[in-house]
């Protein structure tokens, strides 16, 4: 059975969002303004890509959700490089309240996440690391894909 490109360009922001969700649900691994910016292209990847798969003759839907895909990973590689201290950062860090009780209390116990320090890396990579590799390698295989998918059309 081969992968096609419709649904590794579902696949891909599937899977990266489903980690980042658990990592920060499940381990307290909070997002940056950095981390979020690297979510939204996944977002609108995931809706392009469930949009191609009902229209299977056509390759511009996939198409989308790889560039959507790919920008996400070039943030990733953008924050990474913050966070290496290979350069500056457009921010410096963002805050999670937390919901429910008193809000001026939510603020104020809200912690600080900072975008210049990786909270969590495996074996020197942290996850805007992770986020620029696979994302670049999942879209610079939905191209292939949808490339070799047209020549056999």
């Amino acid at each position: 059975m081969t992968i096609s490109a419709r649904h590794l360009a579902l696949a891909v922001p599937a899977v990266l969002l489903g980690g980042a969700y658990v990592s920060q649900y499940g381990f307290g691994l909070f997002p940056c303004e950095m981390c979020w910016w690297q979510r939204y292209p996944h977002f609108a990847a995931l809706v392009l890509a469930a949009i191609g798969l009902t229209q299977p003759r056509q390759q511009l839907w996939p198409l989308l959700a790889g560039i959507a895909i790919l920008a996400s990973g070039v943030i990733g590689a953008f924050h990474a490089g913050v966070e290496y201290n290979w350069w500056e950062g457009i921010t410096g860090c963002a805050t999670v309240a937390k919901t429910g009780g008193d809000p001026l209390a939510a603020i104020l116990d809200a912690p600080i996440v900072r975008c210049d320090v990786a909270p969590w890396t495996l074996f020197g990579i942290s996850l805007a690391g992770f986020n620029f590799l696979i994302s670049t390698a999942g879209a610079l295989a939905i191209f292939a894909l949808l490339r070799r998918e047209g020549a056999n059309a």
